[in-house]
């Protein structure tokens, strides 16, 4: 059985317990316009939360960026004590709060500043642990071990990230919750594909993406019929673009030149909303996910392909191991060019095995969906708010 069923349900409240209006829920973020995967993230758990009646207020990770959303009350200022008390009490004005925890979008070392901020709630907390690292360095133990103690919940997005929290960090175990990622399910039939073969890889682009596994081996595949083609999708990542301007996706372009494969490698930088970014990634025969992490136990990209249902190869990082265990994909080992070449080759030449994955996936995709997801959270704050005593 995948993992992803094996997540403990939900304990709705009792009759008694209920509560006459869906809770308000404030969440503490990066968010639109920031370029990022937590803020698309916040953006659509928002939209979910809302469609359910729920009202949502969000306090904004500052980045220098306006927002026009009428969801932001305030922006954390990372770096001042000030901020940080603020933007605790805008987050006490609703009933419970949602912390997007990554190491990196928050103050001080390793976002120890986050620490304070949940210490000045005085409503329940609900942490969602986006990143749960197997080797974290002392100082980064401790810090994901102060949020944890703070926090009344502890989410994480796969059982592999769960198993960690519970077996690894100094943490109630009785606070580790596993809810899917969401994911925008389409409604109706698949498209249909023509013309070459597409082979997709979507994201913000930078090293790390592992672009240069799939480029080494498309020479192989040019003697199948429609001599497939690979289409690596998306911006390059602002902070990558900010240090080293367009050098990767520079150095990925000649690389297919000098490797012979230009015409059957092409690169779009062009921003997409998420209906585009649906039809996209539907029209791919396959998606590729050529990470280098051995580590990462949360992808958005791997979640949106399975609920697109398409086929996906991926190395071997353990969400995609999780994720893909009962036949949505193939996984293959970081250093194994010719099993990649291979896992592609059987995917573009059988449609038996391409229509198993892609039925697999769709098998898996409704309990991703956006709708599940905010349920879940639904539930989990009123569960958290049915504990508290009732507000003078």
């Amino acid at each position: 059985m995948n993992a992803l069923f094996a997540y403990p349900p939900f304990t709705a409240p009792k009759p008694e317990q209920r509560f006459s209006r869906p809770p308000r829920f404030g969440i503490l973020s990066t968010y639109t316009p920031t370029p990022c995967g937590l803020a698309t993230f916040t953006a659509a758990l928002s939209d979910g939360l809302s469609a359910k009646g729920a009202e949502v207020s969000v306090v904004r990770v500052a980045d220098g960026s306006p927002s026009g959303s009428s969801r932001v009350v305030g922006e954390l200022v990372n770096g001042s004590a000030r901020s940080v008390a603020a933007s605790s009490e805008l987050l006490n004005q609703s009933d419970i709060a949602v912390i997007q925890h990554e190491y990196g979008i928050y103050g001080g070392v390793d976002g120890e500043e986050v620490v304070d901020l949940i210490g000045g709630l005085r409503i329940p907390s609900i942490v969602v642990a986006h990143t749960v690292l197997k080797n974290p360095t002392p100082h980064q133990r401790s810090v994901f071990e102060a949020i944890a103690a703070l926090a009344d919940q502890v989410v994480v997005m796969s059982e592999v990230a769960s198993e960690r929290l519970r077996l690894d960090f100094n943490i109630d175990r009785r606070k580790v919750t596993a809810i899917p990622h969401g994911a925008a399910v389409p409604c109706g039939t698949t498209l249909k594909r023509a013309g070459r073969p597409t082979l997709l890889t979507w994201g913000l682009l930078g090293p790390g993406k592992g672009i240069e596994r799939v480029i080494d081996v498309m020479g192989s595949l040019q003697d199948l019929p429609g001599r497939p083609r690979y289409l690596v999708a998306g911006r390059t990542h602002p902070k990558v673009l900010a240090a080293d301007g367009e050098a990767y996706r520079d150095a990925r372009a000649e690389q297919a030149r000098s490797s012979g494969v230009a015409d059957s490698v092409s690169f779009d930088s062009n921003y997409r909303g998420v209906s585009s970014l649906v039809a996209l990634v539907q029209s791919a025969a396959a998606v590729v996910l050529p990470y280098d992490s051995t580590d990462q136990v949360t992808s958005g990209v791997l979640v949106d392909a399975i609920a697109c249902g398409r086929p996906v190869v991926a190395t071997a990082f353990p969400h995609a191991i999780e994720l893909l265990g009962s036949g949505a994909g193939i996984v293959v080992g970081h250093n194994d060019p010719d099993a990649l070449a291979a896992a592609l080759r059987r995917l573009l030449t059988d449609p038996r095995v391409a229509g198993a994955m892609a039925a697999e996936a769709r098998r898996l995709a409704p309990t991703m969906a956006w709708t599940n997801v905010a349920n879940a959270y639904l539930s989990l704050a009123h569960c958290h708010l049915a504990q508290r005593p009732a507000s003078a």
